[in-house]
């Protein structure tokens, strides 16, 4: 719960010179390595030793020039030494300094004038929060083999992989930081309201009416306790639907820009329920910690993160449940994804309510996505004895010491590295591929979408979460239901295989790869190896899709530089239309295949017996 006499002194006990040094060089890495990437900068390559360049990269302004060892890997991948780096003004030694970086490159990093401070504003309040997790006692890589899901999920200090300014939550204060970060770990009670039904819908799965609903996540004394309150009111219970709030959402916009609904009995505020949650790497998705079988809880939350405002629109909740419902009846039954054991979080049910203020200036504003929540199944449903659960997003943690993750979690299983990513691959990326080819069906998989279910620190299974706002069916020809047909996104052929190239081998395997070379010596060849070994696992077993497998090569040598942190830069508001992604996409050349040398002749083809 966030504490009212949280202390001005607190506010900044994280932020000392040394750990502002520590994290400004470790953050200077990265944007150096991601804006190289992406080839809006090009550090000018000095000297070789081996496979280590010497790099040097002047600056657009201030005559600064930064110094730094490199090793390229595959998909232009920057891994770059950060002790390392050095700076000089005028040939003096300067401090190292990521908001100073900026500045000094914002015309190769071609932000427009008037985004340009909310951005430098995102890479400071990045940095605030790297300094805090640097500051806070956390799990180190070897302790989190043996932690449990929630630890484990709280103990990621990175962020998305590629996005530099990707930790920006503008709209929290530094109490709220500390109440609501899921690195901060602690317990949040959620706000109940009452939402009239004229402006209120309720969308669920068959099997799941509100009241089933409201009676599992509520239980029965609360329930009372809030039916009690519009009671008091002179109000009828069947003319609302109860609907969860963040807090944060509450205090900051909802008594304000719905002030004329409360007034009126449209919105009725029920108080704090009894169950506690954690926030989870997605900030606006709640593990119940009460009771973990019940639903994460999904609220909309009105703060400026990584390119977006984090609302939730009433328009799209209405149609989750059954969009929900027809991708799992599409899929189910599926011998192959059974035996791979990938399993999707169900949407389950939704509220959703219209400012009708606000609608009619236009549904995507901002102001028509302050108010919905979604309820989705919790992963402790599908555990079974002996298995426990693991973000995807660990794979790529390092801890404040330096420790790489995922090369413990490999040592802790007694498996063989070449072993253990081999069923990785295989319970990730199969059924990723399996539902692009047999389905023209694609997901956001990027790490904190999935949910790993390990046996012996192995992973056996994935889950997928987050679904119904970010897949798209690709093929026209594929009938949706009147309430699925925003699945359907036209996308051109050359961009449709994107969603493997980009989402999962640059936006993923890349950064693995390069954490198995760095902390495990791991050649980079023999994991992409590996993942070439398992499209042609799934190639040879599937025969009958031999034509698509050719039309959409995955073994082609090169594919279209997709880039995240240009769109971000581009519009650090409203980075992507959601209605139709493939529009936003900013591409700048080409990548080359790292799984292209391993493209097998045609006679090689191994037919099943």
């Amino acid at each position: 719960m966030k504490d009212i006499n949280f202390s001005p002194e607190s506010a900044v006990s994280h932020l000392n010179h040394e750990v502002w040094e520590k994290v400004n060089r470790l953050h200077l890495k990265k944007a150096i390595s991601e804006f190289a990437h992406e080839l809006l900068i090009t550090p000018e390559l000095l000297h070789q030793q081996g496979d280590v360049g010497h790099y040097l990269l002047r600056a657009d302004y201030g005559n600064a020039e930064y110094s730094f060892k490199a090793q390229k890997l595959h998909l232009d991948h920057w891994h770059i030494d950060e002790a390392s780096i050095e700076k000089v003004i005028n040939g003096q030694a300067a401090t190292l300094d990521s908001l100073k970086f900026i500045t000094e490159f914002r015309d190769s990093l071609g932000i427009p004038a008037e985004m340009l401070p909310t951005y430098m504003e995102e890479i400071s309040s990045t940095l605030y929060g790297a300094a805090y997790m640097h500051t806070k006692k956390q799990l180190s890589a070897c302790e989190l083999t043996v932690a449990e899901y929630q630890d484990i999920e709280h103990a990621m200090t990175a962020g998305h992989p590629c996005f530099v300014a990707n930790n920006g939550r503008i709209g929290f204060d530094a109490s709220d930081y500390q109440a609501y970060a899921p690195e901060a770990g602690a317990p949040v009670k959620m706000i109940w309201v009452a939402a009239h039904k004229s402006r209120a819908d309720y969308a669920g799965i068959e099997r799941l009416p509100y009241e089933a609903l409201i009676i599992r996540e509520l239980g029965a004394d609360t329930l009372g306790k809030f039916s009690a309150v519009l009671q008091e009111k002179g109000l009828n219970k069947a003319d609302y639907y109860f609907m969860p709030v963040h807090p944060w959402q509450w205090f900051n916009k909802l008594v304000h820009i719905f002030a004329a609904d409360i007034a009126s009995n449209l919105l009725v505020c029920l108080g704090y329920a009894s169950d506690e949650y954690l926030a989870q790497q997605s900030i606006r998705t709640f593990y119940n910690i009460t009771n973990p079988e019940k639903h994460y809880t999904k609220t909309a939350l009105s703060i400026l993160n990584m390119g977006f405002m984090r609302g939730l629109s009433p328009y799209y909740m209405s149609s989750t449940p059954a969009i929900m419902e027809w991708i799992t009846e599409r899929l189910a039954g599926d011998a192959y994804l059974t035996e791979k054991g990938f399993t999707m979080l169900g949407e389950v049910a939704s509220v959703g309510y219209r400012n009708h203020y606000y609608e009619e200036l236009g549904r995507s504003l901002a102001y028509n996505k302050m108010l919905s929540a979604l309820w989705r199944e919790s992963p402790a449903t599908v555990l079974q004895p002996g298995q426990k659960l693991m973000t995807m997003a660990a794979l790529l943690h390092v801890d404040t010491e330096g420790a790489a993750f995922v090369p413990e979690l490999i040592r802790s299983s007694r498996l063989d590295m070449d072993e253990w990513l081999t069923r990785y691959l295989d319970c990730y990326m199969s059924p990723l591929l399996h539902c692009f080819y047999e389905y023209d069906m694609v997901f956001m998989p990027h790490g904190e979408n999935l949910i790993l279910i390990l046996e012996n620190n192995v992973p056996v299974k994935a889950i997928m979460k987050d679904i119904t706002e970010e897949v798209v069916v690709l093929s026209p020809d594929v009938v949706l239901p009147e309430k699925a047909k925003r699945l359907y996104a036209p996308t051109p052929e050359d961009v449709k295989l994107l969603s493997i190239f980009t989402d999962v081998f640059d936006c993923f395997f890349r950064f693995l790869s390069a954490i198995l070379v760095e902390h495990a010596q791991y050649d980079e060849e023999r994991f992409w190896n590996l993942v070439a070994q398992c499209i042609q696992n799934y190639q040879d077993a599937h025969p009958h899709l031999i034509d698509k497998f050719e039309q959409y090569d995955l073994f082609a040598p090169e594919f279209t530089r997709s880039c995240l942190n240009r769109l971000q830069l581009r519009n650090n508001q409203q980075m992507v239309d959601l209605a139709n992604p493939s529009n936003n996409l900013q591409f700048f050349g080409t990548l080359k295949n790292p799984v292209a040398t391993y493209k097998r002749a045609s006679a090689e083809v191994v037919e099943p017996v």
